[in-house]
């Protein structure tokens, strides 16, 4: 399937910059040593194929869906073959006892990538699963981090996502709370991260369950009236390797906006991609009406499809990469932006949010709201859009 017709594109987004960095990029690559953590993610697959390409001294790659794994080591060995590099899959939850003795027996890398996050706006609905997002995106990036200063590594890149500029939901300010304890780490190594559009496709992506309603034969539901910004996995593991290699401490890379890269809504996706796998859209008027039409429709070449207004909680009304008050480097790179950083953070505050989320799991005992309370002392005018309505009560 053409992912690059399917978002309304022609080309690669970083195919140039790509192209004019590559004999350092590739000189870099080979000479050195990478460990991918949350490696078998979309991104973090995509990642760990534009490092495996190149011929890495060592790539080591973490990831806690061993299924996954598997299927990153078959995609590579098809795709690429094999390295002279000491290449090893490890499946492991860095949170964990295992990952730490792990990172003892071994841990010099000169580049660590962290992939690793909860990244869905519905991992917010319930105060647990919320909690777990937050250790994932904050604390065991601070953990992994901290290993990296104390093994030597040369350069840490972890991964954000547009949804913390400004943020609306908690998953995207998890991930803006995440950057400002990037930002006191950097003051003892060299940090940079990127903030993405949506990766068409991936993993758990509303795009990527388009894949399996036809599969299961049941109806495609879409958002009307959202628009994203998309770029092809391929795209997504090239904007960490450029921000990885090239970016200079506390750099956060973006892609730029310009006539490549345009938004699009997840109905006209929703109906491009019908229409490239030989099927007509069929706009139903409600959920019953889909499920009924998706056991006959199918025999006619159409296929059932519910396009509605969004009205979830954290739904953000549009995308950005950054906000008024980030100083920009739009000249480095053809397509690719740098938000600069200067080192400013608040001891106070980061101490304050990690003992207290510490307390709060010390009683065994918490609410939502002490998350979110939390949340607005760290982002003062925190944009949080709360609607009692979540994704998993929806098709």
């Amino acid at each position: 399937m053409d992912i690059l017709n399917l978002i309304g594109r022609n080309k690669e987004l970083f195919d140039q910059d790509i192209k004019k960095n590559e004999v350092e990029l590739s000189k870099i690559i080979s000479s050195s040593s990478f460990l991918v953590i949350g490696g078998a993610g979309s991104i973090g697959q995509a990642v760990t194929k534009e490092i495996f390409k190149r011929n890495p001294k060592k790539l080591h790659v973490v990831d806690i869906s061993e299924n996954n794994m598997v299927e990153l080591v078959r995609d590579i060995r098809s795709s690429y073959g094999y390295i002279n590099g000491d290449f090893q899959t490890f499946a492991l939850d860095i949170g964990s006892i295992e990952y730490d003795a792990f990172i003892n027996s071994d841990g010099k890398f000169d580049y660590v990538l962290n992939l690793s996050a909860l990244k869905h706006v519905r991992s917010e609905k319930d105060p647990f699963t919320l909690m777990r997002l937050i250790d994932v995106n904050i604390f065991n990036t601070e953990k992994t981090l901290q290993q990296s200063i104390d093994k030597g590594t040369k350069k840490y890149f972890c991964v954000s996502t547009d949804k913390a500029a400004n943020p609306v939901n908690m998953m995207g300010a998890s991930k803006r709370i995440m950057e400002m304890f990037l930002m006191r780490k950097s003051k003892q190594i060299n940090i940079s991260t990127a903030r993405f559009a949506n990766v068409a496709f991936s993993d758990g992506s509303l795009l990527h369950g388009f894949n399996q309603r036809i599969q299961k034969q049941q109806p495609i539901v879409a958002p009307n009236d959202v628009k994203r910004y998309f770029v092809t996995p391929q795209e997504s593991g090239e904007l960490c390797l450029m921000s990885c290699i090239f970016g200079e401490n506390r750099d956060i890379f973006f892609p730029k906006l310009n006539e490549s890269l345009h938004l699009i809504s997840f109905a006209d996706i929703a109906i491009k991609y019908l229409n490239n796998i030989g099927y007509e859209p069929f706009i139903c008027k409600d959920e019953n009406e889909a499920r009924q039409l998706s056991k006959t429709l199918p025999q006619k070449k159409q296929w059932p499809c519910l396009f509605s207004e969004s009205d979830t909680t954290g739904e953000k009304d549009f995308e950005e990469f950054f906000t008024d008050k980030e100083t920009l480097d739009l000249v480095r790179f053809g397509n690719l932006g740098i938000i600069k950083n200067e080192l400013i953070f608040d001891d106070n505050k980061l101490n304050h949010f990690s003992n207290s989320i510490s307390q709060l799991k010390q009683g065994q005992q918490w609410t939502k709201e002490n998350l979110l309370d939390l949340f607005n002392q760290m982002i003062p005018g925190f944009g949080h859009k709360e609607t009692g309505k979540y994704l998993d009560a929806k098709m």
